[in-house]
């Protein structure tokens, strides 16, 4: 990779889409000189701090119930492997490589702010476990959100070679896997254990992939609704730009103005007759819904850019006073309860989706035939399939009930609030996954219906990317004028739905 594809990290201005490069495409980051330097003097703060007799949470004292504890100066680094060792709680199972990237980078360059007490060595760890492509194992379940203690422990226990990795695609010690790759020896220093699990980075990287996975989504989901609505032959008026803007919702009219570009030169803008006045709302409206997504991504999107560039640590060193404070930055009520507003708006996407299959297997709405099936009754067409989307749109409803709102007080009662972030992104993450495979499904009511309404009416002229779309489709699932193993083509198309070639069409 040329130097100027490296990530370039200094505590600020990280973004979105650059966790997902790390994350996703294994983009390798570097630290910016500037930021060893902010570590250095907070550092030499702390420890002088300490020194003068100042008692500090997490560095001369101890955590929890336990914050009354002193910690000897000569103690210290044991009491980093005590902390690390005794909080890794985390339950499987575990995440992917590509979440723990997300989460790695997001808190090395967090750290780089210089609130931590952090040693040069511990940042250096994670950007060379990334650009390594180490990636130590990590429990999915344990964390209750403010602050990630006993799952992202798991992580400091691999960064001195203890626990398990996965590397090169196996999981190995991550002493093999350290030494395999030539890095330095690491021990845990000073503040370094309460630095690695003082931090949201679990929910903050779980989070940043179901942004860019929910937006891929959307633009996927509206494309598969415009070639729908072409094998309905319905009506596109109230996608048009002046009437979305007299409403003026920001998701809403960035929706509208995608479907019409979808659906640029389709026959749907010509005049017919038997064209219905208006459809029903999952059609007439899908793009208003699909745009209520947007616009609840929009707040995760802002809150997330504010928690990924500022520091969760407790206490905070701030240079410019010369001391430390205990903060409340850890706290994700905030984000929890924004991702779980997201999660609202696709259970309606979800919904919508299922309903507007139930309408296209009726021929007295469509004009088609009963559940799709061919016109000479040479197949059953899309009838029991039915019961997959549904169960999975009741799974997704499921999946929508809070999580942000369940705690228990911990700690002697000391941590009485808690978050789930992890667990909310987690659901969420799981709901799109869902809803890939319900916009395959909608693929192949739209394909097939495109087919029915061109073998009874003529060819149809599809828009610029629907015709496209369903093009690429028909590549793959061929017309069904057979009774053929609906549960393989179900795979079929949800691979297809999540691939490059499908990405490629919404360039």
């Amino acid at each position: 990779m040329n130097a100027v594809d490296v990530l370039i990290l200094n505590g600020k201005g990280l973004t979105v889409e650059e966790v997902a490069e790390v994350a996703l495409k294994g983009r390798k980051v570097e630290i910016a000189e500037e930021a060893f330097g902010r570590l250095k003097k907070g550092r030499e703060l702390m420890q002088s701090l300490a020194d003068s007799g100042k008692a500090i949470y997490g560095f001369n004292r101890g955590v929890g119930w336990n914050k009354d504890i002193c910690v000897a100066q000569d103690e210290i680094d044991a009491y980093n492997y005590e902390l690390i060792r005794t909080h890794a709680l985390g339950v499987p199972p575990y995440h992917t490589d590509e979440e723990v990237r997300a989460m790695m980078v997001i808190r090395l360059n967090n750290m780089l702010i210089g609130t931590a007490c952090a040693t040069d060595e511990l940042a250096k760890r994670y950007r060379d476990f990334l650009n390594h492509g180490i990636h130590p194992l990590i429990p999915q379940r344990g964390s209750v959100g403010d602050a990630d203690i006993t799952t992202l422990s798991h992580m400091g226990l691999t960064f001195s070679g203890e626990g398990d990795v996965r590397y090169h695609g196996e999981v190995v010690p991550a002493e093999e896997a350290i030494k395999e790759e030539g890095l330095p020896e690491y021990r845990l220093k000073l503040k370094d254990a309460h630095t690695i699990i003082l931090s949201n980075a679990q929910g903050e990287g779980l989070t940043a992939l179901l942004a860019v996975k929910t937006r891929q989504l959307v633009d996927l989901v509206n494309l598969i609704y415009c070639l729908d609505y072409e094998g309905l032959n319905g009506n596109v008026e109230a996608m048009c730009k002046e009437v979305n803007e007299i409403r003026g919702l920001p998701g809403q009219m960035e929706s509208a103005a995608r479907c019409r570009e979808f659906l640029e030169g389709s026959y749907l803008y010509e005049p017919d007759e038997n064209r219905a006045l208006q459809d029903s709302l999952t059609f007439r409206g899908g793009f208003a819904i699909q745009g209520t997504v947007l616009d609840a991504l929009h707040v995760v999107e802002k809150f997330l850019a504010i928690q990924i560039n500022s520091p969760s640590d407790n206490p905070a060193i701030v240079l410019e006073k010369e001391n430390t404070f205990v903060t409340a930055n850890f706290e994700t009520a905030t984000l929890a309860a924004a991702v779980e507003m997201l999660a609202i708006t696709l259970s309606h996407m979800s919904k919508a989706i299922s309903y507007r299959m139930i309408k296209m297997t009726d021929p007295h709405f469509t004009g088609l035939t009963r559940y799709l099936a061919a016109w000479d009754g040479s197949s059953l067409g899309y009838a029991t399939i039915q019961n997959t989307y549904t169960a999975l749109d009741v799974e997704n409803r499921f999946l929508t009930n809070p999580s942000s709102v369940d705690f228990y007080p911990m700690e002697g009662m000391i941590e009485d609030h808690g978050a789930n972030l992890p667990l909310a992104a987690e659901k969420a993450l799981k709901m799109v996954d869902n809803i890939y495979y319900l916009a395959g499904m909608e693929a192949l009511y739209a394909a097939q219906a495109v087919d029915l309404r061109q073998m009874k009416f003529g060819e149809l002229k599809l828009g610029k990317y629907t015709g496209k779309a369903y093009k690429a489709i028909r590549s793959c699932i061929p017309f069904l004028d057979e009774n053929r193993n609906m549960h393989e083509e179900i795979k079929k198309i949800y691979a297809f739905m999540t691939s490059d070639e499908m990405g490629n069409i919404l360039q």
